[in-house]
């Protein structure tokens, strides 16, 4: 199975709602970094779409994580951002996120400006005639179901 097969299968199971949110975010994010790696992390807990410059999963900028309820944009070194609204939740060392409403989440100034510092940070440059790749990183065998109880 490829990697944008495996993808398919792993996205599908999630509820309408969810992937309706999660189509408009993976769109936005490809549209504003063209040619990137797309690295899947099929979880226990989430479904995790990846976004770097290289196959180098420690160069990666973004995240989107998939849950039974919602979705979020991951910035991976999101504590290092200046975000003086707020806006970004999270207390780790490095990892910040901003749950996905919408595709309207991705029109927020606050939000734009979030993402072209993360994008000017890691210092790559996005090239539209660059073709995007997807990588299978890691399959869980055992997951948490990912649409919510009745």
């Amino acid at each position: 199975m490829t990697p944008a097969q495996h993808w398919a299968q792993a996205f599908a199971k999630f509820s309408p709602a969810v992937r309706t949110v999660g189509r408009a975010a993976i769109a936005r994010l490809r549209t504003r970094m063209p040619g990137a790696v797309e690295f899947i992390y099929d979880n226990y807990n989430a479904l995790v779409l990846g976004f770097g410059g290289s196959e180098r999963p420690s160069e990666a900028i973004f995240s989107i994580v998939f849950y039974p309820r919602w979705v979020t944009l991951g910035f991976i070194e999101g504590a290092e951002l200046a975000d003086p609204t707020g806006r970004l939740k999270g207390s780790g060392s490095q990892f910040r996120h901003i749950r996905i409403e919408g595709a309207s989440t991705f029109d927020e100034p606050v939000v734009r400006a979030l993402i072209d510092q993360s994008i000017e940070r890691s210092g790559f440059r996005f090239i539209k005639s660059r073709r995007r790749k997807m990588v299978l990183r890691a399959v869980s065998r055992k997951q948490r179901p990912r649409r919510p109880r009745a």
